[in-house]
């Protein structure tokens, strides 16, 4: 995702796309990056709030005034319960939707706009059988040095060199207008090579697009019930594809309770400490680092097994799990934890 948005801003950028696309382009990213960044913007809230709480005596207060450790934690899992609805609406419609658009602007860029994905002194491959070079392009938008092959027809090539020209993109597709150069076709059944020498040339570029009318559209683009219930004429690896997405799409709102969760049973069991709580957040650090990692292994693992859909489900809430049991039993059934909580 993030290697697509810096190829279109690049387009934008250095190729003269409007400003409004990039603004919109922009918006098409939000829902993603939220996805990411809510549970982990929750963990570090958390997690800093609870330890100032604890470094400014606020905490021993409440507990001194016989809030269990559970009754603190009841506003952050509320909070997390927000999130949590937040996160599934944007699984279930805003990612689709967001991708889905994000695609649809790149598949008309590169179908209708060919001038902006040409990059001087490159050959770029429009489609397998159509190259086209462009030397430089000068102040007043025009290129310089264009050379194109077309291998359409495979009997007949053909090839066309221009000093110069200049694209025009209009409804219906790109059109490049090239002055002085000349055009060869080369008959491979008699050998022959016709040159045809023009001042003035236009060269539809949309006829010579191969692109399909209708385009398929991946996982990341469709809604749950798509991924859940997938068609039954797709190949084994896209049906799984789908079913695999899908469940991430359900799976991925789970990890804000673990995210929150965490903070939580190692901040709130034990005793206070005045001289500071370094140790445990750094517990809490490494115990973030360590279920981001697991949970990425176990969705890339999923990726090509089945038996890896439940196992998303049990990394993304047994954090919360253990916890939650921490809190509500002050660590009785978690006594091999209670001697680094309590440092």
């Amino acid at each position: 995702w993030l290697a697509q948005s810096l190829r279109l801003v690049d387009l934008i950028v250095n190729r003269g796309l409007s400003a409004e696309v990039f603004l919109y382009l922009a918006i098409l990213i939000l829902p993603r990056f939220f996805e990411i960044v809510l549970p982990i913007g929750a963990f570090i809230a958390v997690l800093f709030i609870f330890n100032r709480l604890t470094a400014e005596s606020e905490l021993i207060v409440m507990r001194a005034s016989g809030l269990s450790p559970l009754a603190l934690a009841r506003p952050v899992l509320v909070l997390a319960g927000i999130g949590f609805v937040v996160l599934m609406s944007l699984s279930a419609y805003f990612l689709p939707v967001s991708n889905r658009e994000f695609k649809d602007l790149q598949f008309e860029i590169r179908n209708r706009f060919v001038s902006s994905l040409l990059q001087e002194g490159t050959f770029t491959t429009v489609t397998d059988k159509l190259t086209i070079y462009i030397g430089s392009r000068n102040e007043r938008g025009e290129v310089l040095g264009v050379l194109i092959n077309d291998e359409r027809d495979p009997q007949q090539p053909v090839t066309i060199y221009a000093e110069r020209g200049a694209f025009a993109d209009a409804a219906d597709g790109s059109r490049l207008i090239m002055v002085n150069g000349n055009r060869q076709s080369y008959d491979r059944a008699s050998g022959k090579l016709s040159v045809l020498t023009f001042d003035r040339y236009t060269l539809d570029l949309a006829t010579m697009r191969d692109a399909p009318v209708v385009r398929f559209r991946e996982a990341q683009e469709r809604f749950l019930g798509e991924l859940l219930f997938p068609p039954a004429d797709l190949d084994a690896s896209t049906y799984r594809g789908f079913i695999v997405e899908g469940h991430q799409r359900l799976a991925v709102p789970l990890s804000i309770f673990s995210f929150v969760m965490i903070p939580l049973a190692c901040l709130l069991p034990g005793e206070f400490n005045r001289r500071g709580q370094l140790q445990r957040v750094l517990l809490a650090v490494s115990l973030a680092l360590l279920f981001q990692s697991a949970d990425l292994g176990v969705k890339n693992f999923a990726a090509g097994h089945y038996a890896g859909i439940p196992l998303m489900y049990l990394i993304d809430l047994l954090p919360f799990g253990l916890g939650f049991g921490m809190l509500r039993f002050g660590g009785i059934r978690f006594g091999f934890l209670r001697p680094a909580m309590a440092r």
